[in-house]
């Protein structure tokens, strides 16, 4: 259970950090990689369920065993997201630099992957 705990206490933490400032970023986001926002409702949607889900990752860390079916769709989450952004990047239509803070969601879906495994009844 302390694996699990550990992943998603510090997957939330790190995910609070990297998306809260984007609330602050628009515009500066939009020069550095055009086009601007065309759809802000859907740039700040984007922001405010990511950050629901950072704090769904906390939720699990405080109480792996009650809230471990919720690690289903965090899942789901990380290699969703991880795989339509990959999939962008071969086709050309994103770069590099949008593609690398999604592989790091990838890393952190197996480690959704193994925390679900290590927390299973047999194993605690």
């Amino acid at each position: 259970m302390t694996f699990a705990k550990r992943v998603y206490f510090w997957s939330g933490i790190y995910g609070i950090l990297d998306l809260f400032p984007m609330y602050f970023l628009e515009d500066r986001l939009g020069i550095e990689f055009p086009p601007a926002t065309n759809h802000p409702e859907q740039y700040y949607a984007f922001v405010g369920v990511g950050l629901a889900w950072q704090l769904a990752c906390l939720l699990i860390a405080s109480d792996v065993r009650r809230y471990r079916p919720l690690m289903l769709p965090a899942m789901a989450e990380k290699f969703l997201a991880a795989g339509a952004v990959m999939w962008l990047f071969t086709l050309g239509r994103i770069d590099a630099m949008t593609l690398a803070p999604f592989l790091v969601d990838l890393v952190l879906g197996f480690l959704f992957v193994a925390s679900y495994l290590r927390s299973s009844e047999r194993s605690s």
